[in-house]
This record gives C-alpha cells, structure tokens and sequence, in this order.
C-alpha cells in the first residue's frame, strides 16, 4: 500500500485520529448534557444551588441572599468570562422561634437600662427624663435614670397573658373596696381596663409573663368554713388551677412556672401560694403580706401596697392634703384595734397618756381619722396580724410622714424607691421611748422626708383609668423587672 505523507503526518493516522475526536466530543456532550441536567435538577432541591438564569435576576434586582464578592462584578452577560468574579452564596437566616424573640428583646431592654445608667453618671442633670412628667430625684430613687428607662422599656416590650380558665368569683373576679381592694381592681384592670389594653396579649406565645387570676379572699369567702382554722380547701384550689393551666397549656412546665405570677392582698395569700410547690417558690408572687419570715422571697415576689377604700374609694379628704405651712399640731397618731404581736406594745405605753403623740384603740363618733391624719407630722404604722397596714398608703396620702413599725416587712417598690427618703422606720424595742425618737427628728430632716412624700405619691395613686407611674403601673413595673432579673441599684 502506497503512503501519501504531508507534513511528516500520515493521512491514515490523522483520519483515525479525526474519527476519534469526533468520537469523543459525541461522549463529553452527552455527560455535559447530563451535568446540567443534574444541574438544574439538584437548583430545585438544593437550598444553595441558584440555576443561571436565577442567579442572574438577583444579580440585577436585589442582593438580599446574593452578593459578588467585588463591586466590579456586575457583568450583565451569561457567556463565560474568565474574569468574572463568581458571586458568593449567603445562607438565608432562619427566622427565631418567638421565645427567642422575647429574650433577644429583653437582652436589648437590658442594654438600654445599662446605657441610661452609664450616661446618668456622666450627666447628672438628666433633664431629658422630664418628658413625661418624670421627676428625677436622687434622693428617693434609687437610680432614676435607671427606673425611668426601664418604665419606658416595659411600656414598649412588656406583654401579659391573662388565664381564662376558672369561674367566677373565685377567678376573674374580687373585691374591689374595703381593705383588700387591690386584688379585684387589678385583675379587673388586667382583664379589661386601661391596663390591658396597652399590656396584655391574647397570644400567649407573646407574652412575657402569664397572669393567672384568681382571688384568695373570694376563696376565703366561699371556700373556708368560718372558725374552722382549716385552710386547705384554699391550697387546693390553688393546686387544682395550676394542674389544670399547666396540663392545657406548655408555658408552665417550660420554666416550671418561673413566669408566671399571682396576686394576692388577703393575709393568707402565702398560704394558699403552698398549694404548689413550683407556686410558692418559683413563681412571680404579688403579696400584701410581704413577710421574708413567711416565705416571702424579695428577689423574686413582689410587695404589693394595701389600699383600704371605703365604699370603693378614697377618702376625699385625703386626695387634697393642706399646703406646706399649714399647722400640723400632733407629733404622731394612730388609732386601730389590738391585734398582733406589736400593736399591744404600742398602745399599752402610749393608748390615751399624751397629748402631742396621740394614740387610742378606736376614735369615738365625734372624732375623725383623716382628720388627725391631715394634722400630724407623724403617722404611726404598726403591723397587725400580718406586717403591711393600710395606713402607710394613707400617710402617703395625707403628707404625713409613715413611722414604720414592723418586724420583717419588705416594702412595696423597695428596689426603685429609698423609704428611708419620705418615713421613718423604729425598732420594735424603742416603742417606750417612740415620744424622744420622734422629736430628735431635725426639722430639715422632715421637711425633706415631706418632700419626698410629695414625689413618691403618684407611685400610690389609684387612679381609674390608670395612669402612668401610678400604682397600677408600679406593680407591673415590679413584675417587669423580674422577668429582666435586673437590679436598679
């Protein structure tokens, strides 16, 4: 056979070697072929494989998940470029589950709260905080630039859950006028006042806290037998309502109660608190009797004021107290029934024997309580069966300096404001020499413990509807700063 040679190439062997590059080409167009449809099929399941044509429109319209990784690389064309800077793929962030949600704003309430005290010792002033009415004082905060973020803070962030389970008038339901008041008119607030318009949520899942609303003295009421001295059925509700809230609804057992809260103003609130465990020592518990003796825990329980309102309201007198100059000729007084380990204390070294100090068992008919109020320097509040008293909301009231006696008693707002600022407090053991206590008071000294009356009483103010910084406000001021676990010292 004749060889015809070009080049130094044999003929033969490059059209062998055609053959088999056509051959080859064939067999990589099929695989790239089949590469792109994996391509395109693994774009639809693939959660990072963006196809061409897609990649292409977000590249022109949004940058939300894509970005290039250099500014110039906005090429517009999709044949290949060497050049060209391959776009970078960002993971879509998964959206936070709604507990999360609330804890992330929390940390950021946190962060506000510890920015308003940073900045609060570089200015002292702090004019801005006289926006909403809020006075500033040093004197009887303890960090007003630290309460006031935080009261802003609540009222932006602070959500409420109220429990619907239960019948009236034990749930949804109490008293609101006599001494134990502040149990119905919060849970009435709470459920369809003022309050809860701006506060409470229907979304549990939303809520900081959970309310749960149940009165301890319309238990007593309907569940005690008079003289019996049993108060078990109370610890039974309570055990019932909490197995039932916690059986429907996830939120108890999730924290095992840590947020959720109870209010109570009967002298057996603690009490009836026993008849959970998770109750008395986890949860939120608004109490009048705010005895550390009985189990009350300031760190995470709440003194609650006792507000006595006769036939439901205050007493007018008390609402407009006399000007600063008006005569004030009594050193101290008091008037209440003998009951309790100091009350007969008091009244057997003082009961009738001055006339400057001022103190009897029960006023006769010709004689009138606001009205010995309204004209002493000083109010005498000794605790009864249980440590709170009425009377100190009272002499807050009448601008008549609160002479605390009590033993254990944790007081309402103690970890806003400074009581020592606007009362007195006396040991048990002075109460023979209570007349020389009181007097050795320098004049500047209760002028200025006068003033500061003036600017916590709005904090003790039932106001309907409620306003802001008033006691409604107050006690769900308390309740908020539990749940942030935040100290305002």
């Amino acid at each position: 056979m004749r060889i015809i040679s070009c080049h130094g190439y044999s003929l033969r062997l490059l059209s062998s070697l055609c053959v088999a590059s056509i051959f080859v080409v064939m067999i990589l167009s099929s695989h790239f072929c089949e590469l792109m449809r994996t391509f395109y099929a693994n774009s639809k399941s693939s959660e990072y494989s963006v196809p061409l044509l897609e990649l292409q429109q977000k590249l022109t319209t949004t940058h939300d998940h894509v970005t290039p990784l250099r500014s110039d690389s906005t090429t517009t064309t999709t044949a290949f470029n060497p050049n060209r800077t391959v776009p970078r793929i960002i993971r879509r962030k998964a959206k936070l589950s709604r507990e999360k949600e609330l804890e992330l704003g929390l940390a950021r309430a946190r962060a506000s709260i510890r920015r308003a005290t940073a900045a609060s010792k570089r200015n002292s002033s702090a004019t801005s905080l006289n926006a909403t009415g809020f006075v500033p004082s040093d004197r009887v905060y303890r960090n007003p630039a630290a309460f006031y973020q935080s009261y802003m803070e609540m009222e932006r962030r602070f959500k409420v859950h109220v429990y619907t389970e239960g019948e009236p008038p034990i749930a949804h339901d109490g008293p609101c006028k006599d001494i134990y008041s502040m149990e119905g008119r919060f849970i009435h607030e709470m459920e369809q006042g003022a309050v809860a318009k701006r506060f409470k949520t229907k979304d549990p899942q939303r809520a900081h806290v959970h309310f749960m609303p149940f009165s301890v003295t319309w238990m007593v009421r309907y569940l005690y037998t008079p003289l019996s001295h049993d108060i078990a059925p109370l610890r039974w509700f309570v055990s019932d309502y909490v197995r039932l809230v916690s059986t429907k609804y996830p939120f108890w057992n999730r924290t095992r109660g840590a947020d959720h809260f109870m209010l109570a103003c009967h002298d057996w609130g603690p009490h009836a608190s026993k008849g959970n465990p998770f109750l008395y020592n986890t949860s939120i518990r608004i109490l009048c009797n705010a005895n550390t003796s009985e189990g009350f825990n300031p760190q995470k329980d709440v003194s609650l004021p006792e507000i006595h309102l006769y036939g439901g309201n205050v007493s007018p007198k008390l609402l407009t107290p006399p000007p600063d100059n008006a005569s004030r000729p009594y050193l101290a007084f008091f008037a209440g029934g003998i009951h309790g380990p100091i009350r007969p204390i008091l009244l057997n070294h003082w009961k009738n024997r001055d006339n400057v100090l001022r103190v009897y068992e029960y006023l006769s008919k010709d004689l009138d309580y606001d009205s010995f109020m309204l004209q002493s320097k000083f109010c005498l509040c000794p605790s009864g069966h249980e440590v709170a008293s009425p009377r100190i909301v009272e002499a807050i009231y009448a601008e008549c300096v609160p002479v605390i006696l009590s033993q254990n008693y944790v007081l309402p707002f103690s970890d806003v404001l400074k009581w020592e600022e606007f009362s007195i407090q006396v040991d048990v053991s002075d109460i023979p020499r209570l007349k020389n206590v009181l007097r050795a008071v320098p004049e500047e000294k209760y002028r200025r413990l006068k003033e500061g009356l003036r600017v916590v009483r709005r904090h003790f103010v039932l106001n309907q509807p409620p306003k802001r910084f008033d006691v409604f406000h107050m006690i769900l001021h308390s309740v908020w700063l539990r749940r942030l676990n935040v100290k305002l010292d």
